[in-house]
């Protein structure tokens, strides 16, 4: 395996887990005032956009990873709504 096989699964990982922090924040504090509404739809278009792209040339990967993206970021509106109404 090269230096080239490794770097989308770790950009992937690095990428899902950058919204991990985000979550558990909002979780603990019961709060995400400060979360964008508008940042977050951005993020889900330009998500299901990559899921597309990867689901056009058969990149397993890219798909995954950007469902579990979609789905952290949807966690987090769901819980910007619970929250913060």
């Amino acid at each position: 395996m090269n230096l080239d096989d490794l770097i989308g699964p770790l950009a992937g990982c690095l990428s899902t887990a950058a919204f991990l922090p985000q979550a558990w924040q909002i979780w603990k504090s019961r709060s995400a005032r400060d979360v964008s509404w508008a940042m977050y739809a951005v993020l889900i278009a330009g998500v299901l956009l990559w899921m597309i792209h990867g689901l056009r040339r058969g990149d397993g990967a890219l798909v995954t990873t950007n469902g579990i993206i979609l789905l952290l970021a949807l966690a987090i509106l769901a819980m910007k709504k619970r929250f913060d109404g």
